[in-house]
């Protein structure tokens, strides 16, 4: 049986063909959550084994919600410095741990030699790998939420949510900024896919999404997790079957209440974090 070191040194010698960057400080809390999410999804027996990543957690990027809604300027500019440091840094991949951002992904990718893993493609290999079909609902066992919140649930957690036939598509309640929205981030590709996209009113964002997101950003963590709880269940109440928690914050706040709706959600934090470390894994086992 080969030893720690001889282990350290064979994954020395494969970690330059590998190297995570990160498009991050949006918000930086977020950020953190996700290289958390990270470490926890990679199999390691020591730290060479673990992802080797470079993190531009720069939260000086202009706001994304107000350049969408034309309220504020763009933020290509910083994103577009962040991008150009993690090719300098020598990046083989980049992901970008903040949802509404992807919307500015086509001039990055332009700008960039270095290739990115779509949030939304991450997600929705979770979809799949958690058994959520076009066609199924689910029934929901809520009993290990809460060391879920704490320990961290798996993106597909399919302990809690078993899959069972139902008559129509599967519906997706979609918790997202009003940015992420208006630029059909996630529903077209949802609705490619066979589900049906559910989302909060006008009301529901102005009254507890975007100040429950905001809460978050300035640490006011109890406040946030009882507005995005509230907005998450109002989805919930008109019929969503399955959460897709699609503000990075969310998912965040969610955990930090507890929250049993974490057992029917999909963090996209969460499926990006799996999606970056099974990458990973299959150059560092090759």
């Amino acid at each position: 049986m080969p030893s720690d070191l001889t282990i350290a040194a064979s994954v020395g010698a494969v970690a330059p063909a590998f190297r995570l960057g990160v498009l991050g400080g949006m918000g930086p809390l977020a950020t953190v959550d996700f290289m958390h999410k990270l470490v926890l999804a990679t199999p390691a027996r020591i730290d060479q084994e673990h992802v080797p990543a470079v993190v531009w957690n720069v939260p000086q990027i202009a706001d994304r919600q107000q350049a969408i809604a034309g309220t504020g300027p763009s933020p290509l500019p910083q994103l577009l410095e962040g991008v150009a440091q993690l090719n300098r840094a020598g990046a083989t991949l980049i992901v970008i741990p903040c949802n509404t951002v992807h919307h500015w992904i086509e001039p990055l990718r332009a700008a960039s030699a270095t290739p990115f893993l779509h949030i939304v493609d991450a997600t929705l290999e979770a979809l799949v790998r958690s058994g959520v079909g076009a066609g199924l609902s689910f029934s929901v066992n809520a009993a290990v939420v809460a060391d879920r919140a704490v320990t961290g649930p798996s993106s597909s957690d399919g302990v809690d949510a078993q899959p069972t036939e139902a008559a129509g598509p599967t519906r997706i309640g979609l918790i997202a900024t009003k940015g992420a929205l208006q630029t059909r981030l996630y529903q077209d590709r949802l609705v490619q896919h066979g589900y049906a996209v559910l989302e909060n009113t006008e009301e529901e964002l102005d009254t507890l999404f975007t100040p429950g997101c905001y809460a978050i950003k300035r640490n006011a963590l109890d406040d946030g997790a009882v507005l995005l709880e509230a907005a998450a269940q109002a989805l919930v109440d008109r019929g969503a079957q399955r959460l897709v928690l699609a503000c990075t914050e969310v998912p965040l706040a969610l955990a930090h209440g507890r929250s049993a709706l974490l057992a029917r959600s999909v963090d996209p934090n969460q499926a990006l974090a799996e999606a970056v470390a099974a990458r990973w894994l299959a150059v560092r086992d090759a």
